[in-house]
């Protein structure tokens, strides 16, 4: 037999690979000749198309058939892609979803944060309006304010210190929710108990309740105040314990808050008194005013960024104030307080939003990231993510364009608290 002898084949077992013969006038195909390698699916077609059963093809001319083993391989191989890309998109989707509820959460909280601030914004213009008519009725709902404070602080466990949106509303009541949320968290870090607590944070909620009887032109501090002026702002003390006196509060209060503006090494006023003389509640409020007088100054252009104004406080001031608050102070709000912008060890920008006063020195941040919006962007919990870091503070008219419209830094620092929240693993890109 020889070696070039044909088979026949059933057209419809055609392949790409054989060499065939079409047995029948060349006017009765379309092919160039009738002798050919079949080198397309095409051509299988046509020849299908003939209306012919079998055709000859020539084993030694042919190609040799597919590996069925190898198909099967290139078959699985697909099937084993086509899977792994399933599991990615799956992934990928609960990535999204996760994020969206990670999103979600901290909106939701920040959003709880400013309107439990708000009400207590509006608590002190209440007190304000009412103070002289139902001064003791103003008091037990001040208390009663205080009281859910605490007793949230204490049942919570850990507690962070979260910065707020940029929020509307004037500095006389801004600054006393501000000095009461700090206070009380400085006052549970030194472990003060509940009574103490609600006694420090009533008094730092009343503290410049005085204020509101001075000229409007000395209410608040300004460097430039002649001896007249300083000393008519200084009444705001005494003005403020002559208000408070048909409150019915206890005498720890009214102490506090007839020291508040007293310095551990004497330099205060009205009475200049010393560390020892002054009530423990009035060693905490002392130092939380003046940090928060430094952060929030009467003219925007003269305020510190919280990290400069610790700074200032621990390398200038420190004989000021009772030694045992300020290392507390420093060890609950970290280095690096909320409303710090920073510069990471990766060159990034970020703003620091909160932090966990158990471990201060790895706050929550919000980091800029070309491409992301504000909206959008992750905490990230720097307690998580060990290779990122802080370099160095920012002050804000230093950031880069780009930077500044996403971080949007404050002019007024605004504080409250929450619950430690459970860590955000993903970056900020967050």
């Amino acid at each position: 037999m020889s070696s070039e002898e044909p088979n026949f084949v059933d057209v419809k077992a055609l392949r790409v690979g054989l060499y065939v013969e079409l047995d029948m006038g060349w006017m009765s195909h379309p092919f160039p000749t009738g002798s050919f390698k079949i080198t397309t699916a095409r051509q299988i077609e046509t020849i299908r198309g003939l209306g012919i059963p079998k055709v000859r093809f020539f084993p030694e001319k042919s190609d040799p058939p597919p590996d069925e083993s190898a198909a099967i391989a290139v078959a699985t191989l697909a099937q084993e892609q086509a899977a792994a890309a399933q599991r990615l998109l799956a992934q990928q989707e609960q990535v999204q979803r996760q994020r969206a509820e990670q999103l979600s959460a901290q909106q939701r909280s920040l959003l709880v944060c400013e309107r439990r601030f708000g009400e207590a914004i509006r608590q002190y213009k209440k007190t304000l309006e009412l103070l002289r008519s139902q001064p003791k009725q103003v008091a037990e709902q001040c208390q009663s304010m205080v009281n859910g404070f605490v007793g949230e602080m204490l049942v919570e466990g850990e507690s962070a210190i979260r910065l707020l949106t940029e929020a509307a509303g004037d500095k006389a009541s801004m600054h006393p929710v501000n000095v009461t949320i700090v206070s009380l968290l400085l006052g549970k870090a030194m472990g003060m108990a509940e009574e103490e607590l609600v006694e420090l944070g009533t008094a730092a909620f009343l503290h410049d309740i005085g204020k509101q009887m001075l000229p409007e032109r000395v209410r608040w501090l300004e460097e430039n105040f002649s001896t007249a002026e300083y000393k008519l702002y200084q009444e705001h003390v005494s003005q403020g314990l002559e208000i408070i006196s048909g409150m019915g509060l206890s005498r720890s209060v009214q102490l506090t808050i007839a020291q508040h503006h007293e310095m551990a090494d004497g330099s205060g006023y009205p009475a200049r008194i010393r560390n020892d003389a002054m009530t423990p509640a009035a060693r905490v409020l002392s130092l939380v005013n003046r940090y928060d007088s430094l952060c929030n100054p009467s003219r925007p252009a003269a305020a510190m960024t919280p990290h400069e104004a610790l700074s200032m406080i621990f390398a200038q001031q420190k004989t000021r104030f009772d030694a045992p608050a300020l290392s507390a102070f420093i060890r609950m709000v970290g280095v690096y307080p909320p409303g710090s912008v920073v510069q990471l060890v990766d060159e990034r920008y970020a703003m620091v939003v909160s932090v966990n006063s158990a471990r201060p020195l790895k706050p929550r941040i919000i980091v800029h990231e070309p491409g992301t919006s504000r909206h959008d962007a992750l905490i990230l919990d720097l307690e998580k993510e060990p290779h990122v870091g802080i370099r160095r503070s920012v002050k804000p008219m230093a950031l880069p364009s780009a930077a500044m419209d996403f971080l949007a830094p404050r002019q007024r620092v605004n504080y409250f608290f929450e619950a430690v929240q459970e860590p955000i693993r993903s970056a900020v890109g967050v």
